[in-house]
């Protein structure tokens, strides 16, 4: 157990890691032994970590990945509170929106936070305000404080495994709800359910 979460549980805090289930902790590297099955992709989803990093970190050359080995998961660039805001937000995106749509929105955010013309961190982009606007409706109703349920947690997740990858979607809207006309002046990059993606 490390010098941190011994602190913690001497303070008699509760260390909360329970919102994202199997994930590692994000203050240390951890490792990670090979199981039937399991590829850099799954692995990567599983801790919410790039892919492309995981690779790195572990000198891959190819995709094989034989049983038993053990490799070093690096540590996540996010801490366990933002995961659970981003998925709080995707929640309240995306519910009842495919799959691979709640994995966009999560997605938009993380493009948000790489570019230069947003703010530098999940809760900067989250929380943004423009113009007397906030970036993401849920911020200013209140559906962001709804918990994340497991799909949203999922698919933050994902997203985190496909960073630095994809088609650099920095908005999304639906247009047919859409108050705005300015998303549809913007490059579409993808359609999923209700929600279109633009840079």
């Amino acid at each position: 157990m490390n010098k941190f979460i011994k602190l913690v549980l001497a303070a008699g805090l509760i260390l909360s890691m329970s919102a994202f289930t199997n994930a590692a902790p994000v203050d240390a590297a951890a490792n990670h032994k090979v199981q039937k099955g399991e590829t850099y992709w799954k692995i990567a989803v599983k801790y919410g970590i790039p892919i492309k990093e995981l690779m790195k970190i572990n000198n891959a050359k190819n995709a094989q990945l034989p049983i038993g080995k053990n490799l070093t998961i690096p540590n996540s660039s996010i801490t366990a509170a933002e995961k659970d805001l981003l998925a709080r937000l995707v929640h309240a995106e995306a519910k009842g929106e495919p799959y691979a749509g709640k994995v966009a929105v999560a997605t938009v955010v993380l493009n948000r936070v790489a570019s230069e013309d947003f703010p530098d961190t999940i809760k900067g982009v989250i929380n943004e305000v423009a113009n007397g606007y906030y970036a993401f409706s849920p911020v200013q109703d209140g559906a962001i404080n709804e918990p994340a349920d497991a799909e949203a947690k999922r698919a933050v997740n994902e997203a985190l495994a496909f960073q630095g990858q994809g088609n650099g979607s920095l908005f999304f809207f639906n247009p047919e709800t859409a108050v705005s006309k300015w998303g549809f002046s913007r490059e579409t990059t993808i359609t999923i359910g209700n929600h279109r993606f633009a840079k």
